[in-house]
């Protein structure tokens, strides 16, 4: 900010000076000139009346010229403030005579036509180059001319004193702008300074606070508006760090009692567990199939609520961030097959198939076999789920940095913006749709935990009618970065769909 105020003044200050030395170096030159060409006229004025009263002194013409032109030059005194070129108006084919070796050619054409167009007692003016015979150098002068009854007269002042003066002036100009935009941009540097200099601060103690060191705070000077602005930012981060230690205070007691709860829970449902054991083992005992129905319903529901406190044991350690990764080097295809040994009955009683697409080669990769089984075993019971009875395609393949499998439905689909909620905890895409899995709506979430807690992604394609495909990702090396996976996002085939992502990173 100050780099561009300074630069902003430097630039607009030399404009206005450059604009400004312009325009009174014009004036000066206007003023200078004005006062010479008056000097001259007054001078012509002079050596008109002086050559009217000497007329006829010789009967020689020239001797009469030369008379004439010397007596007039000898009024420039002994500085020589001009020449005289003198001719005889009644000796229409003889030139007339200058002094000091001037040129005669120093009179333009277009003033000596202006003269003798005019009356007696006729002045004009121009500026000209005077040239001399001989090795002095040519300059540029002040030219007036004068007409008598018998002769013209023409002053000729060289400006080389005034050209000095001029060139003086305007080096005087030019240096008094430079200091002048220096001494601006010195200024502008200088208050810049003293504002940016505490937005500066602030700026670097936001950087701070966003980082998440809470007691930061600015210092306070004086009662100005920056003062106002550090108070103000105080303020701010007093509230924001009581906010947050709230907030985690919060977070802390709801993560505590799920965990409590969860915990507490294991006892009265062993128990239970142990009476809908022996309820169900003597179902067939009963004399009212309507009891033994109901032994039956209260085993399947306890396994779904102990698969419920499971996950949500599993969410809080996540929220707690005391997940570990226990990795070992696995083959990915191994696991593969054992996940989808242990859905295929379910996938065989919903009408699904489910179709492999291994490599050849081993993926070997540096996973927690345990949780890389859950991530695949959730996202296979997803697809079951879903699939609408069609054939359910898993994909595996490695590349030197990532391992890869895909998980493809030809069921409902996705609509869009649902690729993003789908790994929301307890989020369903069709909330009137019972699970018929028996699924706790927590799987794809704590499948997103365990890809991050593994430097991976866990990503989400569909479009309605057309099914959905997850996609894992995970570096072959526990810890590395994943910069890409070697299985596409969009199966094949999909072309004109629109993909819906739910990029879900390590660290996000």
């Amino acid at each position: 900010m100050q780099v561009r105020v300074v630069t902003s003044t430097l630039f607009i200050s030399a404009i206005v000076v450059a604009i400004l030395g312009f325009f009174l170096m014009q004036q000066i030159t206007t003023a200078l000139m004005d006062g010479k060409t008056k000097a001259a006229l007054a001078q012509l004025d002079e050596g008109l009346g002086s050559l009217q009263r000497d007329v006829g002194v010789s009967n020689d013409s020239g001797d009469r010229l030369r008379s004439a032109a010397n007596g007039l030059k000898s009024r420039s005194g002994p500085s020589g403030l001009y020449e005289v070129y003198v001719r005889d108006t009644t000796q229409p084919y003889i030139d007339g005579y200058a002094t000091n070796e001037l040129r005669s050619q120093s009179v333009p054409q277009r003033l000596r036509d202006e003269l003798r167009s005019g009356t007696t007692g006729t002045r004009a003016y121009t500026y000209g180059k005077l040239s001399y015979i001989g090795h002095r150098p040519s300059e540029r002068g002040l030219i007036v001319a004068g007409k008598t009854s018998h002769y013209e007269v023409y002053y000729l002042f060289p400006l080389t004193q005034e050209q000095h003066t001029l060139t003086i002036v305007s080096r005087s100009l030019a240096g008094v702008g430079v200091v002048l935009v220096l001494l601006l941009a010195a200024i502008a540097s200088l208050v810049t300074r003293q504002v940016v200099i505490p937005v500066r601060l602030a700026a670097q103690g936001a950087q701070r606070l966003a980082a998440g060191r809470l007691e930061e705070r600015m210092r306070v000077r004086g009662e100005d508006d920056l003062a106002r602005l550090a108070r103000s930012f105080n303020d701010m981060a007093a509230n924001l760090q009581e906010k947050i230690r709230e907030l985690e205070d919060l977070s802390q007691v709801q993560r505590q009692f799920v965990s409590d709860v969860s915990h507490e829970l294991r006892t009265p449902l062993t128990t239970i567990r142990i009476a809908a054991d022996m309820l169900y083992e003597y179902r067939d005992t009963f004399g009212d199939p309507a009891v033994g129905r109901s032994a039956e319903l209260l085993q399947s529901q306890l396994e779904r609520f102990e698969s419920l406190l499971a996950d949500l044991l599993e969410i809080s350690r996540h929220d707690a961030g005391a997940a570990t990764l226990d990795a070992e080097s696995l083959d990915m295809r191994d696991l593969v097959l054992r996940t989808v040994g242990d859905v295929q009955g379910l996938a065989e009683r919903k009408g699904s198939k489910v179709v492999l697409q291994l490599p050849g080669e081993p993926c070997m990769a540096e996973v927690d076999r345990r949780r890389v089984e859950r991530i695949l075993r959730n996202l296979l019971v997803n697809a079951v789920e879903h699939g609408e009875g069609e054939d359910i395609v898993v994909s595996v393949a490695a590349d030197r940095d990532a391992v890869a499998v895909t998980v493809r439905d030809h069921g409902v689909g996705l609509k869009p913006g649902e690729g993003q909620m789908v790994f929301d905890r307890f989020w369903r895409a069709d909330p009137a749709r019972a699970r018929t899995t028996g699924g706790t709506g927590l799987g794809l979430s704590i499948s997103k935990e365990d890809a991050q807690l593994h430097g991976g992604w866990l990503q989400a394609w569909g479009e309605p009618g057309q099914g959905s495909q997850f996609r894992l990702s995970l570096p072959r090396t526990a810890g590395a970065e994943l910069r890409g996976s070697p299985l596409p996002l969009v199966p094949p085939g999909a072309g004109g769909s629109r993909p819906l992502f739910a990029e879900l990173e390590a660290g996000d």
